[in-house]
Formats: C-alpha cells, sequence, structure tokens
C-alpha cells in the first residue's frame, strides 16, 4: 500500500496540517492547539465533570487537569466542586471564556475554509457526511 492510498496516514497529515493552522490563529489570543477542544466542548456544555470532559476531548485525565489548569490561570474556565463528592468538580466557563466563543469560532471557520476551498459545495458536504459516518463507527 502506498501512503496516499492510506486512510491512516491520510487523515493523520491533513490532522497535523490542520492542527498546525488553528494553532498558528489562536496564538494571537495567547493560546494553542491543545486548549482548543476544551473550549469548544464547554462552549457547548458547561458543567461537565472533568472526567466528562476528558472523555469527550479524548484526553487522559491527568492531561485534562494540566489543561484545566493552564485555562484557570488565564481566567477562562472555574471549577465547582460537586455537592456530593467532593473530589469531582464541574467545569464551567468564566464571563472571558465566553466572550473568546465567537472570535475563537470565526478562526476556527476561517481554517477550515482554507482548507475545504479545493472542493465544491457538493463534495464539501459529501466530505463531512463520510467523515461523520466513519467516527460514528469508532
Amino acid at each position: 500500500m502506498k501512503r496516499f492510498e492510506s486512510l491512516n496516514y491520510l487523515v493523520s497529515h491533513l490532522n497535523l496540517t490542520l492542527q498546525q493552522a488553528l494553532d498558528a490563529r489562536l496564538k494571537r489570543y495567547e493560546l494553542d492547539i491543545k486548549l482548543w477542544p476544551v473550549l469548544f466542548t464547554l462552549w457547548q456544555e458547561e458543567g461537565l465533570s472533568q472526567t466528562e470532559l476528558s472523555k469527550r476531548c479524548d484526553v487522559a485525565n491527568y492531561t485534562m487537569t494540566r489543561l484545566l489548569d493552564q485555562l484557570q490561570v488565564q481566567g477562562f474556565v472555574t471549577r465547582h466542586q460537586e455537592a456530593d463528592n467532593r473530589r469531582a468538580f464541574q467545569i464551567y466557563l468564566t464571563d472571558s471564556g465566553k466572550a473568546l466563543e465567537h472570535d475563537l469560532i470565526h478562526e476556527a471557520e476561517w481554517v477550515n475554509e482554507q482548507f475545504l476551498e479545493l472542493l465544491t459545495d457538493t463534495e464539501q458536504q459529501e466530505l463531512m457526511r463520510l467523515l461523520n459516518k466513519i467516527n460514528k463507527t469508532c
């Protein structure tokens, strides 16, 4: 099999390139690509436990601890102790974290547009449909 026939190679290469492009845009906000999934997930649903947030972002719990520490120092998230479990915390965005949403979503959309511009609208929709179909089986 040649590398351009390998789904793993193609997806990995595209993922790396997409991450580098978005990371460059996030640097303007003193953020990096590692923090993107956490913020993106919390903009969709706050109050998740650290464990649930780790699962949704596909990172280890100890890694999530470091990411949340960084976001907390920057003033973008807070941790609220759960009433029934003193070791568990729910994660919420601060007003500053919420205020980033519009700008950072715009940056991510810009990156998406740059990569998808070679495709027609129909091809873009088909690509997204196929990627979602594959991801739902994983």
